[in-house]
């Protein structure tokens, strides 16, 4: 089949989700300026680049991840892994403005090094973030909407030693998940190794 976003798909539900995936989940944690704290997980989250480590999360609604990242400038980015899961979800709770997803879920905080927002404490991986610039896309129409992206320069990286072999970091213990279409996840439970070919080699 072929559809035309704007025209509507006639599916039971919107396979866009699906299609793009799986998703990256950066489970953004924030401060406010009086205090509050937040933690929320975004699918539409990437790396962008290395030199600097950049990363980006995006926000359709100006949710607190972006109110306070704009207030201090600031976020932490805590991986999601298998162990993780089920709290991740809780954080993702329609809660008022000012509410702490992290005692909503029960989890535990942990300071960072260089930043003031705290990591998730049992998280086995955290980027310490500063935010570079906070953008709204426009779509064909011109506008802007009320989609926001906070885009962070990575300026510090906590790793887990339960989650290191051989000094590597190990998305299967560490059980990475990834967001689907629908209602769906997916757990790392296996990797596999290629080499990027090299055109003299050919």
């Amino acid at each position: 089949m072929f559809y035309e976003p704007n025209k509507g798909h006639g599916l039971p539900h919107d396979p866009f989700k699906a299609i793009v995936s799986p998703r990256p989940i950066g489970w953004i944690s924030t401060v406010s300026s009086t205090g509050k704290l937040n933690v929320a997980p975004y699918s539409f989250f990437n790396a962008l680049s290395t030199n600097p480590h950049l990363v980006m999360f995006s926000s359709e609604g100006e949710k607190d991840s972006v109110v306070y990242a704009r207030e201090t400038g600031e976020f932490v980015c805590n991986l999601v892994g298998r162990a993780l899961v089920e709290a991740a979800n809780a954080t993702s709770v329609d809660a008022p403005r000012g509410v702490s997803e992290f005692d909503y879920a029960k989890l535990e905080t942990a300071v960072s090094t260089l930043v003031k927002p705290p990591r998730v404490a049992q998280a086995l991986a955290a980027l310490e973030c500063k935010v570079t610039e906070i953008h709204q896309p426009k779509g064909l129409d011109g506008k802007t909407g009320n989609r926001f992206m906070v885009f962070g320069e990575v300026v510090g990286v906590y790793m887990s030693e339960d989650a290191m072999t051989d000094g590597m970091f190990d998305i299967v213990k560490a059980g990475t998940v990834s967001r689907l279409g629908y209602l769906d996840f997916t757990s790392v439970t296996d990797t596999f190794q290629m080499r990027r070919p090299r055109w003299n080699d050919a």
